[in-house]
C-alpha cells in the first residue's frame, strides 16, 4: 500500500490499537467516534456512569505505556506545527534543519507523530542518527504514524498525550500552525507562569506567522493587565533555525543548572584549617 510523506494509509482507520482497512470496517462495522468524543458527550445517565469506570482504567493504562515507553529517552526537545505542510513548503526544510541540529546537540526530538511539520523533524531527527519520537493521537479522520518516527506511543486521549509532551522535553519549538499548535503553546506558558513546570525555553519559528499575535497580546492581554509585562519574557522568537537550536539549548542547560541548584540545600561555611572556633557567649 502507498504511503505518502504527508500522512500515509489514509484508506485505513484506528481505533485505539486497532487498525481497519475498509473490508474489515464494513463486515465490523466498529463505532467512527474517538475516545475524546466519546467522554466528553452527554448521554442518559445509566449508559454513560457504566462506561466510566473502565474508562478510568483506559485512561490510566496510557500514562503507564507513556511512561514506560518515554521514561528513557533522556534530554528532549518538543516540535510542534502543522500537519497541513507538504514537502514543498519552506517551513518542513527548516523543521527538518532543527531537528538536525538538535540532534548533533545530543537531543531526542519528540513531535506528534503525524504529517506535516510532525514528519519533518521526526525525519531530520531520524536521517541524522538521534532518536526520532512520535506521540501520535486518535483522530475521527485517520492520522497515520510517519514513517519516520523510531518510537511511537499512541494516545486516544489528547490530555494523556499531550503529558508526555510535556513530561518529557527539555524546551519547546513551536512552528507555524493551528489550533492544536495554539493549544500547546498557551498551554506549556500557562504552567510555566504558574510554576507548574520548570522555566524551559519556548522558542516560535517564524517572526512573521507570530508577530500579529503577540503584537495583540501586548497592545490588549498586558495593557488590561491580563498578564505581566515579563510574562512575554518565556517567548523567545526567531527566524534562524541556527539561532533556534541555540536558544533551545542555552534555555534548557540553564534551567538544568537552576534545578540542580534548588536541589542542594546551602551549606554553612566552614572555618579555614587551623583557625579557633567562634568563642561562645
Amino acid at each position: 500500500m502507498p504511503n505518502n510523506h504527508n500522512g500515509g494509509n489514509h484508506d485505513r482507520r484506528r481505533s485505539g490499537r486497532v487498525t481497519y482497512r475498509p473490508k474489515a470496517a464494513e463486515i465490523l462495522k466498529p463505532e467512527v467516534r474517538t475516545e475524546d468524543e466519546r467522554l466528553l458527550s452527554r448521554r442518559h445517565r445509566p449508559a454513560f456512569l457504566d462506561s466510566d469506570p473502565w474508562r478510568s482504567l483506559r485512561i490510566l493504562s496510557e500514562f503507564v505505556e507513556g511512561f514506560d515507553a518515554m521514561a528513557g529517552i533522556g534530554k528532549a526537545i518538543t516540535i510542534f506545527g502543522s500537519a497541513r505542510v507538504f514537502e514543498e513548503d519552506p517551513n518542513y526544510a527548516k523543521a527538518r534543519e532543527l531537528a538536525t541540529r538538535l540532534v548533533h546537540e545530543g537531543y531526542a526530538v519528540i513531535t506528534g507523530g503525524g504529517p506535516g511539520i510532525m514528519e519533518a523533524a521526526n525525519r531530520g531527527a531520524h536521517d541524522a542518527g538521534g532518536l526520532s519520537i512520535g506521540c501520535n493521537i486518535e483522530l475521527p479522520h485517520e492520522q497515520s504514524v510517519n514513517q519516520y518516527v523510531d518510537l511511537a506511543v499512541e494516545f486516544r486521549y489528547f490530555f494523556a498525550r499531550k503529558t508526555m509532551f510535556v513530561k518529557y522535553a527539555d524546551g519547546f519549538a513551536i512552528f507555524p500552525g493551528g489550533f492544536g499548535t495554539l493549544d500547546e503553546l498557551f498551554e506549556s506558558l500557562t504552567l510555566i507562569q504558574t510554576g507548574k513546570i520548570r522555566h524551559f525555553p519556548v522558542v516560535l519559528i517564524g517572526s512573521e506567522y507570530w508577530g500579529g499575535l503577540l503584537d495583540w497580546i501586548r497592545k490588549e492581554v498586558v495593557a488590561r493587565g491580563a498578564i505581566a509585562p515579563q510574562d512575554l519574557e518565556l517567548i523567545r522568537v526567531t527566524d534562524s533555525m541556527r539561532e533556534a537550536c541555540r536558544m533551545l539549548v542555552e534555555g534548557s542547560r540553564r534551567a538544568d543548572d537552576e534545578a540542580a541548584g534548588a536541589a542542594d540545600p546551602p551549606q554553612a561555611a566552614r572555618p579555614a584549617k587551623g583557625s579557633k572556633p567562634p568563642e561562645r557567649h
